[in-house]
């Protein structure tokens, strides 16, 4: 599924900012608060985990992946994945909102509880695979069409695309089925590399461009 933060490849979007090393870790005090509430949100209270909540964050519509800024677009996630496990009706945060801002509202009625069923076989993304890699470093693979039905960690621009094999990594979840707590799926992970011309067209500037891809988004060249 081409998720709003699938804009690899993609026009229009001005001059990277890049960061100082003066910088502080939070711009205003409200920075701070959202990342803890997220990482509240994300474990304890809501039961779903970090590949959901990459998930959820894809979800969102261009105005509250954009227009709220880097930690607006973790709270908007974060209320998505409390409506999505039932701790929030939906609506319940705007309501909250308005009655600070003096209006008569009344708090919606609460949700049936939905928080997944799901327990972590081990700490952490990586895992042992018993299989061995499907693929050697310098073979030819081509990445995958994947049908844009569920969220998905290959970028848009890759499928589709002949690469080569830089280096096998160590096996790793499979977002696309763990955020929606369908399994962990391990699989190896590989380091690909991809000419710019390949992934852009004939016009693009002349560089290699590396990607990490799940075993399940190749096949052999």
């Amino acid at each position: 599924m081409q998720t709003i933060a699938d804009i690899g490849g993609t026009d229009g979007w001005g001059a990277a900012a890049v960061p100082r090393a003066e910088e502080p870790v939070f711009a205003e005090p409200w920075e701070g608060r959202a990342f803890a509430l997220t990482l509240l949100t994300m474990g304890r209270v809501s039961g779903q985990n970090l590949d959901a909540f990459r998930r959820a964050l894809g979800e969102l519509d261009e105005a509250a992946y954009f227009d709220d800024g880097y930690y607006g677009r973790w709270l908007n996630a974060a209320e998505n994945m409390l409506v999505e496990s039932g701790i929030l009706a939906p609506g319940a945060v705007d309501v909250r909102v308005r009655r600070n801002q003096g209006e008569d509202v009344e708090d919606l009625p609460a949700p049936e509880p939905s928080k997944p069923d799901y327990a972590a076989t081990a700490a952490g993304s990586l895992r042992q695979v018993e299989d061995p890699p499907a693929f050697a470093v310098g073979d030819s693979v081509r990445a995958k069409d994947v049908p844009p039905v569920r969220h998905t960690k290959l970028p848009r621009y890759a499928s589709g695309k002949l690469g080569t094999v830089e280096a096998v990594q160590p096996a790793h979840l499979l977002p696309d089925t763990h955020s929606v707590f369908e399994g962990e799926n391990a699989q190896h992970v590989y380091t690909v590399q991809f000419d710019s011309h390949e992934l852009f067209g004939d016009d693009a500037e002349d560089f290699i461009l590396t990607v990490e891809l799940f075993e399940s988004y190749l096949e052999k060249a």
